[in-house]
């Protein structure tokens, strides 16, 4: 009867432990990021927007700082080849990101160093201040993620 009775309680906990392990889980998670993309790859711009569109998904709140080449993908006029498998770009992945809440701002150093100005980008892209974005950086509840 105490076998029968310990091996129940085994089971139970054994039953319990993949949803006790879920919940703390997500106890832990990050609520806020930062994603600094600098590349002029396609993939690379590519997969940090999958990503950054996926972690706002589940529930963070995700900033975008977009450096050098990167930048692009706030111009109005922003032309890249659609990646598979889903035939969009980066640019519209980064719109999509700004629908769910996102936050994108391109470098204080691009507009300077372009032939763009403020009036170029899409709507809700703003210009990075440095005071801001270090703050960011700093802070220890945001985890950052370059590309």
């Amino acid at each position: 009867m105490i076998r029968t009775f310990k091996a129940l309680i085994a089971a139970a906990l054994v039953a319990v432990a993949p949803i006790s392990v879920q919940a703390s889980g997500d106890q832990d998670m990050v609520e806020e990021v930062l994603v600094i993309l600098s590349s002029d790859s396609l993939q690379t711009q590519g997969m940090a927007m999958v990503l950054s569109n996926t972690m706002a998904q589940q529930g963070a709140k995700v900033n975008v700082l977009l450096c050098d080449k990167a930048g692009d993908l706030a111009l109005k006029n922003y032309e890249a080849s659609p990646l598979k498998p889903k035939d969009l770009t980066p640019g519209q992945m980064l719109r999509g990101l700004l629908k769910q809440g996102g936050t994108a701002n391109v470098c204080a150093l691009y507009l300077p160093n372009s032939d763009y100005s403020k009036d170029d980008l899409i709507d809700g892209v703003g210009v990075a201040m440095p005071p801001e974005m270090a703050g960011q950086m700093l802070n220890p509840d945001m985890r950052t993620f370059t590309f």
